[in-house]
């Protein structure tokens, strides 16, 4: 019943597709092979850019963190030593007063050899933060370092304004006026 042509066709027929030509028979392999590089190029060329932008975008995000705190460790220096300043500043017009009496004592010859040192070494703290007195008879009037709270004439003619009497020492600190020395002037 069954055809003996047909049954040689059928295993042929079932032989030729089990053995039909493979990729290589056709050439496809080395096409493929040829694609796939291709594509595997330009992956790697891809993700080489893209690791190139996020290495430069990291770097440049890198310095600008750098100098962002180079900034602010500048700022800090600058705001502690300001605080140190405004600190010494405060005590230093705390102690004015005191330096004022010191100078009162002084002019009227009041002062004990003991309480001597101890002055001195006031002075000595003082000058070491930089507080410096001014204010001196015949020093030229300057209505940045001197307030003048009176006016006297002098016996003998000046040529400019010039302090007549000193009433209370000015002080500067580090070149600063922090209190202007009071004083009488006299007018040419």
């Amino acid at each position: 019943m069954t055809d003996p042509q047909f049954d040689t066709n059928s295993a042929a027929a079932g032989e030729g597709a089990a053995e039909a030509p493979s990729p290589e028979g056709l050439g496809l392999d080395a096409a493929t092979d040829a694609a796939t590089a291709d594509v595997s190029e330009e992956t790697t060329a891809d993700r080489g850019a893209e690791l190139e932008a996020l290495v430069s975008e990291r770097t440049a995000d890198l310095q600008r963190l750098q100098a962002e705190y180079a900034n602010y460790k500048k700022r800090v220096d600058r705001d502690r030593d300001l605080a140190r300043q405004s600190g010494v500043e405060s005590v230093l017009r705390d102690f004015m007063p005191v330096l004022d009496s010191i100078e009162l004592a002084r002019q009227h010859d009041d002062l004990s050899d003991g309480f001597t040192m101890v002055i001195g070494e006031l002075e000595k703290v003082a000058a070491k933060n930089g507080l410096v007195a001014f204010g001196a008879v015949g020093d030229a009037f300057d209505p940045v370092r001197h307030e003048a709270l009176m006016q006297v004439q002098l016996e003998t003619p000046v040529e400019v304004v010039t302090v007549s009497q000193v009433m209370q020492q000015g002080y500067e600190l580090k070149g600063r006026v922090i209190r202007p020395a009071r004083v009488a002037v006299a007018n040419p």
